[in-house]
Parts: C-alpha cells; structure tokens; sequence
C-alpha cells in the first residue's frame, strides 16, 4: 500500500513539473516566435519519444515486480519449509544401529562381522537392541554400562518371556571365555530374572565357555549366527 501511494505521488510530480514546464515553454514561445519554432521542432520530438518510451515500459516493469514479489513468495516458502523440518541431526550409534534394523529389508549390502566391529561398544549395544525390536520384541531397553551386573539389553519377546542380552563386541583373536559366561551367569537369572539369556558376540566362544553356558541354559550367538540374524536369515537368540 505505502509502495503505491509512493508511486501515484512521483507519478503526480511528474505531470504537475511537465505542465509547469510546457506552459512555461509556450508563454516563451509566444513570446519569441522565431526562436520558438526552432526548439520546438527539437524538444517535441525528444518529450513524444520519451513518453512512447515510458508508456511501453509499463508493462514490462509490472512483469518485472510481480516476478520480485513470485519470487520473494518461492524465498518465504522455501524458508518456512526449512523451519518446520529443523536442522539436520547428526548421525549417532543409534542412527548407525537402524542400519542394522532395516538390512533384511533395505536395499543394501548384507551385513558381515566387520560392519559391527565398525561400531562402537554403545553402537553394538544398540544395534543389537534395534534387532529385538524388528524381530517383535517390546520394551527394549539398553542397560549396559558401569553396574550393569551383566545385562547390557533388556527385553520382553513377543511371547511375554524375560530376555537378557549381553554384548561382547570382541575382535576375532578375541574369544569369550568360561570366565565371561559365568560372571553373566551368576547374575543373568537370579538378579535379572532371565528367562531367556544370551550372549551376543561379533567373536567366538572358546570350549569352556560353551560348556558352561550349555549348563546353565545361556544360549551363545557367536560372529556367524549374528549376521544370519542381522540379515534375516537366521534365528534370533531366543527363538
């Protein structure tokens, strides 16, 4: 509004400076004939010029703010949308271990040992978590950590049961040992009250330990079983 009241104003100044000027110009004329006819016949030409320049310029300049006024509208939308979206997270284990959740799925490369090795110990411990939570499980939670007693993922199967998840992200020289398992197993089923407990590692069992565990009842997921169930092809551990 304030734009075009701008504009009616110059637009008024305008005419109101021309007709003090033309009138002006023929009282002089009047007065001096000979001279007179001489501008005339130069200054004329230049003013219908100009005014021809002017009205056919009119249309042009409203093309050229109405496309300012599109295009301020594109700029205001475009940073609307940007504003309701937020910033871009920034990738986390947990992000990493959705990766995991969707392999069997997704159209990607399977998952090998190496991929889990590639994540950090919370990473594993998430990415394991997201596994129970595609497989059906509910009331996944990641408990690992100083005074875990054991228990790094907690979860109820889709059948009710108790399960207890212990993560060993261990290299491949690196076998979980009889000392491990007995440790998850003295806590496993009389402080958490497994009904189901596992230990999921990237490595192997050594003889003892899958003994021991074999006694006890904990099932052991080594490197291999992991992948298959990672990518969909194998038995989660309390299936």
């Amino acid at each position: 509004m304030r734009r075009t009241l701008f504009v009616l104003a110059v637009i008024g100044a305008l005419l109101c400076g021309g007709y003090l000027a033309v009138r002006e110009a023929a009282r002089w004329a009047v007065a001096h004939p000979g001279p007179g006819l001489g501008v005339g016949a130069v200054v004329l030409p230049l003013l219908v010029a100009g005014a021809v320049v002017a009205v056919r310029g009119m249309p042009r300049l409203r093309e050229l703010r109405r496309a300012a006024r599109e295009g301020k509208a594109e700029a205001e939308a475009e940073v609307a949308a940007m504003a309701a979206v937020g910033p871009a997270a920034p990738v986390s284990p947990v992000a990493e271990a959705d990766q995991v959740a969707g392999a069997a799925t997704a159209d990607v490369a399977p998952w090998r040992v190496e991929d889990f090795l590639a994540l950090d110990a919370d990473g594993f411990e998430q990415a394991i978590a997201r596994l129970c939570e595609r497989d059906g499980c509910r009331d996944v939670r990641v408990v690992g950590g100083a005074g875990d007693l054991g228990a790094d993922v907690l979860a109820t199967a889709s059948d009710g049961r108790r399960i207890i998840i212990q993560c060993k992200r261990y290299g491949e020289t690196n076998k979980v040992g009889s000392q491990d398992v007995q440790r998850f197993g003295g806590t496993c089923f009389t402080v958490h009250e497994a009904e189901v407990a596992a230990v999921v590692t990237t490595s192997t069992f050594t003889e003892p330990a899958a003994d021991y565990a074999a006694t006890c009842g904990i099932r052991c997921f080594d490197g291999e079983r992991l992948v298959a169930w990672a990518n969909g092809g194998g038995a989660a551990p309390w299936a």
